[in-house]
């Protein structure tokens, strides 16, 4: 399928349904994609929730937990966790304008990857709008640090992302990923590398309450230099793959795509919104702006 160049808000032909278990909670959830019109962008219904607002409409601010994941709540305090896989498949093909209706407090792991909302979107098929994209550009560097993590966005004529970890590990190790973020890239390189962790922080992880449903199913599980999961790893360099698409999906909370470059050092989910947090906080650094298509010249 080949990257589009329209420059058009996109929602859905019709709404995209889907059922699984949330990797931290461990509860089954139903999730619904349904069609909206320009100017709603993103938004989540927590529809299990009916005696105050349960509508949380995605920005920056919106998020309030970043430490494992993706969360985000609204005026009302609810909240809603593990937003960030659809993030990214949202961004990556365009998808502006949806309503997201959930009967449970996280969006459901799938597989670790957003390679079954990708296959759930094209399904339901994508409908082009006559209002047109409205991207961030960025203009000045702007730059967030936390240790030895660090991520930065950059002035860029499109949307570039470099991403470098480094794991004291020799499955995982130092890896870098670096490539234009458009539809077909993410669909070839990015889309389906799933989330990681060690053996040894996941008990850990369950005793605080979290992790209840991971699995080999939806996770890659190292314990020490040995890879857990039957068929192994489904790509070279899936660990910073998968950390890339979690950045895709941190920075699409800014409700539009970038024309910039971001570059991430070791950054999780909690830098990035730092990061998204700091470009906010400096309107010079930032413009929107729209793109017209090229048009064809006769002759």
């Amino acid at each position: 399928m080949a990257a589009r160049h329209d420059h058009r808000e996109r929602t859905l032909v019709a709404p995209a349904i889907c059922a699984g278990v949330g990797v931290h909670t461990g509860q089954r959830v139903r999730l619904a994609i349904r069609p909206a019109p320009t100017g709603t962008g993103i938004v989540f219904v927590r529809t299990d929730i009916t005696d105050r607002d349960n509508r949380i409409v995605v920005s920056g601010d919106a998020v309030v937990d970043a430490r494992l994941n993706t969360m985000i709540e609204n005026g009302a305090g609810v909240r809603l966790s593990t937003i960030e896989h659809l993030m990214a498949a949202f961004c990556a093909l365009g998808v502006s304008n949806v309503v997201v209706e959930v009967d449970g407090p996280e969006l459901p792991i799938l597989d670790g990857s957003a390679l079954p909302f990708v296959q759930l979107l094209d399904r339901a098929g994508f409908r082009r709008q006559e209002a047109p994209v409205r991207y961030i550009e960025i203009r000045e560097p702007i730059h967030v640090t936390d240790g030895d993590k660090h991520a930065a966005l950059l002035p860029c004529d499109r949307y570039e992302m470099r991403f470098e970890i480094d794991f004291d590990n020799a499955v995982v190790g130092n890896q870098v990923v670096d490539f234009v973020v458009d539809e077909q890239t993410f669909r070839d390189e990015i889309m389906s590398a799933r989330t990681f962790g060690f053996a040894h922080e996941v008990q850990a992880l369950r005793q605080a309450g979290l992790a209840r449903g991971g699995s080999l199913e939806n996770a890659v599980v190292i314990d020490g230099d040995e890879i857990l999961n039957p068929g192994g790893l489904r790509m070279e360099r899936e660990f910073v793959r998968h950390k890339a698409l979690d950045a895709i999906g941190d920075l699409y909370v800014l409700g539009a795509p970038l024309l910039g470059r971001y570059e991430g050092f070791k950054a999780g989910h909690a830098v990035n919104n730092r990061l998204v947090r700091a470009l906010l906080a400096a309107p010079h650094a930032w413009r929107e702006v729209i793109l017209e298509p090229q048009l064809a010249r006769a002759g």
